[in-house]
């Protein structure tokens, strides 16, 4: 277990020094830095099953909180409390762990005659009922969408957005530096590394998103070695995995978490892994499933990320056609004698419209009705038997149909998707999750308006809803508004590091799967249908917090067996004649900036040294790979 830097020494540590001068204060030297801010449960045995968080209930959001995370709290003097100023402020401005997030559930309805009573409770629309838009919206309740951060409005290519808000002050500044290279990198990749860096400052931010919006021309050399252990992945069939495992063995599904850890940390297709992340948390199958042995891998390829940056509509019909999905929402039990309305239903409140698309629990019947006979075969294939459609006139929401013929049932199906896809009310659900992702926890309505205004005009094309999102100051005036969740601080760590893939691959990924598990969030390990949350409050954990903790020394310290790990006496490769000079190299290559005074200085009273003390050696005699983690833990990795 990697080791804990914890001193009970209670002495009270000197008064914060003024820095002599910061190296790097402008990291890109393309705009000018920002003003600072005044300072002011273990996870289960058996693998493929996470510990499930749960909500903790909280007052009233201050109003720096409600935008994601931009404070700082100020910083506690005594060596354990250094540790928390740099590390605690993550878990008070937004968390790191497992142990918060709360599966809110549905009541049963009564059956047919509960949908079918005139003006009764099935004409009654969630929304009506009070539910709440998202699961994510009930983490944020109270807190209101944040309309002015600062900046707002539409910018002709992503450089002139980022240059105009710069211009602006942030209604909810961060301590992280500004700088429009960083915060892109941030945001569009899990984590900067220097070589992103000098990337986005060679080709330029508008020409770096261009590349990065079409992976397809993009070479992948490290992540396609990394994912030689994992043979399975890349197999589009259910007969490729049928011909590679023993049948009802997990194999695939377990590589397939363990390749997304790889593909995270070092594929350079940084955006389009991002994409990836998003749907397979809004489609979401986890994996293992119990019957995705043989499919869940191939839902993986032909949904996924075949469509990650096409048309949503694309995704949704062929998510309708998929064995995977047809077991894990139970569409296999459904249908017209006994039909069951699980698919029915999150096709409705999590795949399309939301709960604020207005539909109600006759609708949520009818959907269920219109997807009978979509089924998955024994030997793992989607086939359409017309002998369970049901049939009989349907309507939902806006949508009609005879549905005569049980023959033409499933081309009515796809009608039926087409129209959920390019509704209104999946426009502005689509559109605000990916605010959420990109830009903060609550994000402003008139940016909501006009990605799904984008979103409806491009007939639900993503590439063109992310192309106005990277054209908007919202999303570069909100640097910092973002909490990297356990996994993501996972991988931002592996990457910021230099960590590479070393002689024993399958051995390191299951490790690192492994640890993800302690973390709470293991890929693709959500059980629930509505994948994992994605704002900050519902990671708030201690638990969670120390685990990251850990891993941000196993990395430093090189503890991931089967890897390359860089000594950590390469992190600091510039001569520093002082130990403040020398922090501030340190941060810049951990953190791309300095850390402010007061925590700088708390990091030498942790050494036990002075500013001015005089440098030697680049690894301060052994304890750089005790101090260097210290900087990992700090707000500033947390934040992104």
């Amino acid at each position: 277990m990697p080791e804990r830097l914890f001193s009970d020494d209670p002495s009270s540590a000197d008064a914060p020094k003024k820095a002599k001068g910061a190296l790097f204060a402008d990291y890109t030297g393309e705009f000018p830095l920002p003003r600072v801010l005044r300072d002011k449960q273990t996870a289960p045995e058996d693998e493929g099953s996470a510990a499930r968080p749960r909500r903790r209930p909280g007052g009233p959001a201050p109003a720096w909180l409600r935008t994601g995370r931009p404070a700082l709290h100020e910083l506690m003097r005594n060596r354990r409390q250094a540790l928390m100023a740099l590390g605690g402020g993550a878990v008070a401005i937004g968390g790191l762990g497992s142990g918060a997030a709360a599966v809110l559930g549905r009541p049963e309805t009564g059956g047919d005659d509960f949908v079918k009573t005139g003006n009764g409770g099935g004409n009654v629309s969630p929304q009506e009922a009070g539910s709440f838009s998202n699961r994510d919206s009930s983490y944020t309740s109270g807190q209101g969408d944040l309309n002015d951060l600062g900046a707002s409005g539409l910018a002709d290519t992503p450089s002139a957005a980022a240059v105009a808000a710069m211009r602006a002050t942030p209604r909810f500044p961060s301590p992280l530096n500004r700088d429009p290279v960083l915060h892109l990198l941030r945001r569009c990749t899990f984590g900067p590394t220097q070589a992103d860096v000098a990337a986005v400052k060679q080709l330029g931010i508008d020409a770096w998103l261009d590349q990065q919006l079409d992976p397809a021309n993009i070479p992948d050399p490290v992540a396609d070695a990394a994912l030689k252990a994992t043979p399975t992945v890349t197999m589009a069939s259910a007969a490729d995995i049928r011909a590679a495992v023993k049948e009802n063995d997990n194999k695939a599904m377990y590589e397939l978490s363990r390749a997304v850890i790889a593909r995270q940390i070092w594929s350079t297709r940084q955006l389009f892994e991002v994409m990836v992340d998003f749907w397979n948390n809004h489609l979401n199958i986890t994996s293992p499933f119990d019957g995705g042995w043989d499919t869940r891998v191939p839902y993986d390829v032909n949904v996924i990320r075949k469509h990650a940056l096409g048309k949503f509509s694309d995704m949704l019909i062929a998510s309708a056609r998929d064995p995977a999905m047809m077991r894990y929402l139970d569409n296999t039990s459904s249908d017209r004698r006994n039909v069951n309305e699980n698919y029915g239903r999150e096709l409705l409140e999590l795949h399309t419209v939301g709960i604020d698309g207005g539909y109600n629990e006759k609708d949520v019947r009818n959907s269920a009705y219109l997807m009978t006979g979509r089924t998955a075969t024994r030997d793992g294939t989607f086939r359409y038997e017309q002998g369970r459609h049901w049939t009989g006139a349907v309507k939902v929401l806006g949508f009609q149909h005879a549905n005569k013929s049980a023959k033409d049932g499933l081309a009515v199906g796809d009608a039926y998707l087409m129209y959920l896809a390019t509704h209104p009310s999946t426009a502005r659900y689509i559109a605000r999750k990916l605010a959420v992702r990109f830009v903060c926890d609550t994000p402003p309505q008139s940016l909501v308006d006009r990605l799904a205004k984008t979103y409806q005009e491009s007939g639900s094309a993503v590439v063109p809803v992310l192309k106005v999102l990277f054209r908007s100051l919202e999303f570069w005036i909100a640097a910092g508004l973002k909490t990297r969740r356990p996994l993501e601080n996972f991988v931002a760590t592996a990457r910021v590091v230099g960590t590479r893939p070393g002689g024993d691959m399958a051995k390191a990924l299951e490790d690192l799967y492994n640890f993800t598990r302690k973390l709470g969030q293991p890929p693709l390990g959500w059980d629930p249908p509505d994948g994992y949350p994605d704002v900050a409050t519902a990671w708030s954990s201690a638990a969670g917090m120390l685990e990251t903790w850990n891993a941000h020394r196993a990395f430093v310290q090189g503890q991931w067996k089967g890897l390359s790990n860089p000594k950590a006496d390469t992190l600091v490769t510039q001569p520093s004649a002082t130990l403040a000079t020398y922090l501030d190299v340190l941060c810049n290559r951990l953190i791309f900036q300095p850390m402010k005074p007061a925590e700088r200085d708390a990091l030498i009273k942790f050494l036990g040294a002075k500013p001015e003390t005089r440098v030697t050696d680049s690894n301060l005699g052994g304890k750089l790979p005790n101090l260097a983690p210290l900087v990992l833990d700090s707000v500033y990795h947390a934040l992104r």
